[in-house]
């Protein structure tokens, strides 16, 4: 297996905001995310980004996203995770491009597929637990994950181990 490089990690929730959808049945909760502590902080730091989180909504509510879930926005990528309407047991997920709301895709080389950074993976567990155990979309809809601290410890744990 060939090892890439990884940068260092530490994720932040910066905000969380719910956004109705024009449709009236669809809404997404927002959790933006920063990662704090790289170079280029315009990238990955909601803080110090273009678009502001205003003109994401913006663009966000004029795109065909139908649904309820909940989107977890960095200012590079944004990832769209919603109750399937197939089986509403079932989470889908579509990533883009925050700035432009372009598809991105996520496959990897070697036929893997992204699912979540770290942050993203804890939201997305909390997400579906409180989705889970609510007895109405309101009820779901009124959760919040509260976890907002995301470090990682080491980014070079597999290299490490992969080349020992």
């Amino acid at each position: 297996m060939k090892i890439a490089t990884c940068r260092s990690y530490h994720g932040i929730t910066s905000s969380v905001n719910l956004l109705h959808m024009p449709d009236g049945k669809s809404a997404f909760k927002i959790y933006y995310l920063s990662i704090i502590g790289r170079d280029k902080p315009e990238l990955y730091e909601w803080e110090h980004c273009a678009p502001s989180t205003e003109q994401f909504e913006e663009t966000f509510r004029a795109s065909s996203h139908e649904g309820i879930g909940f989107i977890t926005a960095f200012p590079h990528i944004t990832k769209v995770f919603r109750f399937s309407p197939v089986m509403e047991t079932v989470m889908d997920i579509t990533e883009m491009n925050t700035n432009d709301l372009e598809v991105r895709d996520c496959t990897r080389d070697d036929e893997y597929h992204e699912f979540a950074c770290y942050a993203e993976a804890v939201i997305a567990a909390e997400e579906y637990h409180a989705w889970a155990k609510a007895t109405s979309v309101d009820e779901y809809l009124k959760f919040r994950c509260t976890i907002e601290d995301f470090p990682v410890a080491s980014n070079t744990k597999l290299a490490t181990h992969w080349t020992a």
